[in-house]
């Protein structure tokens, strides 16, 4: 009786290792070289999500070539999400060493130190939570995209399924709904304040009053004025407000 048990619970492992590994390769990365996606993992489960809640909410996205983005936009979510994104082949394995120590640390699954690639896996065909299962999968077909996919062609996409509110997905429909303006004619600081809400574009609006927001967004735009990225002078913090703000994040902005 036990051997038998035994025996139904390593078939139920192999078949669930086996789906773990095999669905990664089922997904049709090729496709998405011309092709543009329609409603992401991301939308689904957050439709499942309002329509659990009672909620009335529609994805609001309007899709935009990546030569209709504000380069200030494209450079402050690099600075922001993945400052090494030209430079790695889909992880960046120094973050991903400081995000296990801090989760080592405090005990928890909380820091991933995904790249850019990696959050467009997880957003297009994977659910947003962080067991060991969908890392596995998100690792594999962030392999396969980088393989297949453009540098240019995964930051595009990911610019237009990224979310930036409630229902809100997209560089073009954010900044429509948070400025009032198509993403091609955001300034630099309104590109910062975009960028700083992605780690949490539900609590945090780029439109918001709040702390985190106006330190991070001062922060990337600091950045991009010392890159050259802004021409104009940088006025927005006084010199005795810069330093602590660097050093509280110099390990994720370089």
């Amino acid at each position: 009786m036990f051997k038998w048990i035994f025996r139904i619970l390593i078939l139920f492992f192999l078949v669930f290792l086996a789906y773990t590994i095999i669905y990664p390769f089922t997904v049709d990365i090729s496709s998405l070289k011309k092709k543009n996606p329609e409603l992401t993992a991301m939308m689904k489960y957050r439709i499942n999500q309002w329509q659990e809640e009672g909620k009335r909410v529609k994805i609001k996205k309007i899709w935009v070539s990546i030569d209709r983005i504000s380069p200030y936009l494209i450079k402050a979510v690099l600075i922001g999400e993945d400052d090494k994104f030209y430079l790695h082949s889909g992880f960046d394995i120094e973050g991903i060493k400081k995000a296990i120590e801090k989760d080592i640390k405090e005990r928890k699954l909380k820091y991933g130190g995904s790249t850019i690639t990696q959050q467009l896996a997880k957003n297009l065909y994977l659910s947003p939570s962080k067991n060991p299962v969908r890392k596995i999968q998100e690792a594999i077909i962030t392999w396969r995209m980088e393989r297949i996919l453009t540098k240019k062609r995964i930051l595009e996409i990911y610019l237009n399924v990224a979310e930036w509110g409630e229902g809100i997905f997209g560089a073009e429909a954010a900044s429509r709904i948070h400025f009032g303006k198509s993403a091609a004619e955001l300034s630099p600081m309104e590109a910062a304040r975009l960028a700083a809400s992605l780690p949490n574009p539900i609590k945090y609006s780029p439109s918001g009053n709040s702390k985190f927001i106006e330190r991070r967004a001062n922060l990337i735009y600091f950045i991009m004025q010392k890159r050259g990225i802004i021409k104009e002078e940088y006025t927005e913090l006084q010199d005795d407000e810069k330093q602590p703000i660097l050093e509280e994040q110099k390990d994720k902005f370089k």
